[in-house]
């Protein structure tokens, strides 16, 4: 069977989105700040513009004053800050009056930490294992003697007893509050301590003693076992209701790869909602392809993103960057600013030191089930820590997709290949230890039986997997490796940051034929630079000279290293106004550009850890950092860089344009992050989750409106049965346009790498093969019209850098 057979063989088993699938969706950050009644004002904004539905972050009741709601703590109720359920279900109805439908965002993988807030939580440490709640949480209760870890002290216990006292039946420590097990209350404290199911203690031990499950590094989440059918009824209950009520007609879930088993949680929950439109916030890594089993529409898009990027990034301007950045920046300690030594350098430090604990719990797991097999039980747990270290750094996706005793998929076996075997075999000196990368594998990927020890392995392996990935790769190597910041984002490819027109192509026929409902986005509430930022980093690609001109313009402002000076100099250089020296300084003046920056650059240096770091802060470094940012970005040299942003904005803004016309027509549902209807520039959160204000419309603005509306008025030709086509266009400058055909019914072109066709003429001698009928140009006013056949790329680009033509009928 060929992939697509297997694929349209999977996909008719999971089922279509026909009927409710979006057109577009848009963004909202809800916050106490911005509860549903704010959102509800915002409807017929939203309605005009173009959108048919509303995409709404986590609503259900979180930790109080939460800016983001991922920190989960009931979910059977909305959350009451927001506005409660019928605040809710009133934004359904105002949206509904303007034909809009909602999207949430639901969080099934962790809930907060939070004994004062978290009822389930806390009735498990009340009442420990006994508890009808214990099934709730991942917890190791053998590896913490009976008790729960809880690092939530400042300092080491003895230094903190005095700061513990017993009011009105709870354990206290400053606003923190702990319940006491029955019959306890008057208890001498030390034997009270004793007597409780959980350990306090200081938070430093979370890295290496910490005996429960939690969202990556975060001590403050613990994960949920939604893999449990009660579990999963129990914590999805409210949010099915509000589906079945119609409230919600779809739901976008945050990091499945923290589940224990994503396919079965995603039919459970497909059988659940009735096959409601769902997309999934999975990461995959360059090829990699989303499995075709599981019951959703498709990713949330960050695979889009990175090839949407990649179309306006210059691969030869690129290298020269990477190789400058080699010169000038690469710490000794990642062997020359090399990407792969980057990332595995920083896999080994993350797992460590921040992934101990859980590295702890899965050489305890496999020495169980060797002991208890004869054939297995000469693997000392040294060796199978070994192996289990040496595989997971070398793990080049987020992580497998296996069961416990269920079949052996090609995609589960081909996330441990065994090219990394032998490597990860290579470290041992005697190859019968060496044998020990084969028994971990075979635990990894389900194949040594169904016991529980087994399943256990299998499962916390793959969340293991998932959370090293993403704090090596995202959140710590993009914060190293910094030729081109643009490139550094989530779901990318810093190494081979663009991507030719062959290659987008080749992807928007995939996504087409295999998953034509799936989400597609470029700017989200986790990206670490919004795309109109990226786009003004992006174009230094087609320059690098630029580049190398401004360095040297500002070489005069004292920076505390190479690497900080790198990153933040090209940070300005996306984020600085780009208007003569007036506009700056007023603009500059009207918002804490400096402070915003400052934030950004503060976060980077201690994600990246060679300085600084969050755990240990080095506090005169970022006293440095700090006092360039005044001193150079934020001060006296933001004039430079804003000639420099002067110089390159006809081009930044082709590229922008360009960006946001391709993601609102390309395959799949466009999703769009607030504000990004228009220039939107925004840094790494909590930057990017300001409160959503809309402002005067811009040139985006009318492309952004123009192509939800035309995608509003065209369902058909945009939606799952319809087509994509590329469109080729001849001459000399032809590699410049980027152009395809929706269903035959609408055609969008853009301009590629503009500084580049500047410097080689223009499009002279270049134009476009539209295909046969008549066409409107949406973007012009008064419209242009075009005839089937050659069109000179000149008079098509005559307005603006991109053109969207709609096929009159």
């Amino acid at each position: 069977m060929t992939e697509s057979a297997a694929h349209d063989t999977e996909r008719a088993a999971r089922g279509t989105y026909v009927s409710m699938t979006p057109t577009a969706t848009y963004r909202l950050q809800l916050q106490p700040d911005f509860p549903f009644a704010a959102a509800e004002k915002a409807v017929p904004y939203l309605a005009a513009l173009g959108v048919s539905h509303l995409h709404l972050s986590p609503v259900l009741e979180a930790v109080p004053g939460s800016t983001h709601g991922y920190d989960v703590t009931d979910h059977a109720s909305v959350r009451a800050e927001l506005g409660g359920e019928e605040g809710l279900r009133q934004l359904a109805r105002r949206a509904g009056e303007h034909g809009l439908g909602i999207v949430l965002d639901i969080v099934p993988n962790h809930m907060a930490m939070s004994p004062r807030h978290n009822r389930v939580l806390r009735e498990v440490l009340r009442e420990g294992q006994a508890s009808p709640y214990a099934r709730w949480f991942d917890i190791d209760w053998e590896a913490g003697g009976g008790k729960v870890l809880l690092p939530v002290l400042p300092g080491p216990l003895g230094g903190e007893l005095g700061q513990l006292r017993v009011e009105d039946g709870e354990l206290c420590h400053g606003e923190q509050r702990f319940p006491l097990a029955p019959g306890t209350e008057d208890l001498p404290l030390p034997r009270l301590l004793d007597a409780q199911h959980y350990r306090l203690a200081w938070w430093r031990l979370a890295r290496t003693e910490l005996n429960y499950r939690r969202f990556f590094t975060i001590s403050d989440l613990i994960g949920v076992r939604v893999e449990d059918p009660a579990v999963f009824a129990e914590s999805h209950a409210k949010i099915l209701e509000l589906v079945r009520d119609g409230v919600v007609d779809g739901l976008r879930i945050d990091h499945p790869d923290g589940l224990a088993d994503p396919e079965e949680y995603l039919r459970r929950l497909s059988g659940a909602t009735g096959g409601c439109w769902t997309v999934v916030e999975k990461i995959l890594s360059d090829e990699e392809r989303l499995p075709a089993a599981w019951a959703v529409a498709g990713t949330t898009g960050y695979d889009a993103l990175r090839r949407v990027d990649g179309l306006f990034t210059d691969p030869v301007g690129a290298g020269q960057l990477e190789r400058r950045f080699r010169e000038v920046v690469a710490p000794a300690e990642d062997r020359g600013g090399y990407w792969e030594p980057t990332v595995r350098r920083a896999a080994y430090r993350v797992l460590l030191h921040e992934l101990a604990a859980e590295t702890a719990f899965l050489v305890r797991t496999a020495s169980r089930v060797c002991a208890a097999d004869p054939a297995l039980r000469d693997h000392a747990p040294w060796a199978l820590e070994t192996a289990i270290r040496e595989l997971l750094v070398r793990m080049e996706v987020y992580r497998p997709y296996a069961v416990a005793g269920g079949p052996r998929t090609e995609a589960a076996a081909s996330a441990i290949p065994q090219e990394t075997v032998r490597e990860a075999k290579a470290v041992f000196a005697v190859p019968e230890e060496a044998a020990a990368v084969d028994v971990v594998r075979e635990l990894a990927l389900g194949g040594l039986g169904t016991g529980p020890g087994q399943a256990a392995f299998c499962a916390r392996f793959a969340q293991t997997s998932s959370a090293l990935r993403a704090k090596s790769v995202e959140d710590t190597a993009f914060y190293r490796f910094l030729p081109l910041l643009s490139a550094n984002e989530v779901g990318g490819e810093p190494a081979a940051p663009a991507v030719s027109p062959d290659a987008f192509h080749a992807f928007c026929e995939r996504i087409a034929r295999d998953w034509p409902a799936t989400g597609t986005v470029l700017t989200t509430h986790d990206t670490k630079r919004s795309a109109d930022v990226r786009a003004g980093i992006a174009v230094l690609s087609q320059c690098p000279r630029w580049w190398d001109d401004l360095l040297a313009q500002v070489a005069g402002v004292a920076a505390p290293d190479p690497l900080v000076a790198w990153q933040a100099w090209q940070t300005a250089l996306g984020f600085t106004p780009a208007g003569d020296t007036a506009d700056v300084d007023a603009a500059l003046a009207a918002a804490p550009e400096g402070e915003r920056m400052e934030g950004a650059l503060l976060k980077s240096v201690r994600e990246a850890g060679l300085r600084t770091s969050w755990t240990e802060g080095d506090p005169r470094f970022e006293q440095a950092v700090r006092d360039f940012v005044a001193a150079g970005p934020a001060g006296a040299a933001r004039r430079t860089v804003a000639h420099f942003s002067r110089a390159l904005d006809p081009y930044v803004r082709a590229a922008a344009l360009g960006a946001a016309l391709v993601h609102l027509t390309m395959p799949g549902v466009p999703d769009l992050y607030q504000g990004t209807e228009r220039d939107y520039h925004a840094l790494v959160d909590p930057d990017n989750r300001a409160r959503f204000r809309p402002g005067p419309p811009d040139e985006k603005t009318v492309v952004t409106t123009a192509a939800l509306q035309l995608r509003r008025a065209r369902p058909a030709a945009f939606g799952e049965s319809g087509t994509y086509a590329r469109l080729d266009a001849d001459g000399p400058a032809a590699e410049h346009c980027l152009a395809f055909a929706r269903s035959g019914e609408v055609v969008t072109a853009v301009t590629r790498l503009p500084l580049r066709l500047a410097e080689a003429g223009g499009w002279a001698g270049t134009a476009l093969r539209l295909p046969p009928g008549t066409w409107r140009d949406v973007l012009a006013a008064p419209p242009r019209v075009f005839e089937g056949g050659e069109v000179p790329l000149a008079g098509l680009f005559a307005d603006r850098p991109v053109a969207l033509l709609a096929k009159e009928v």
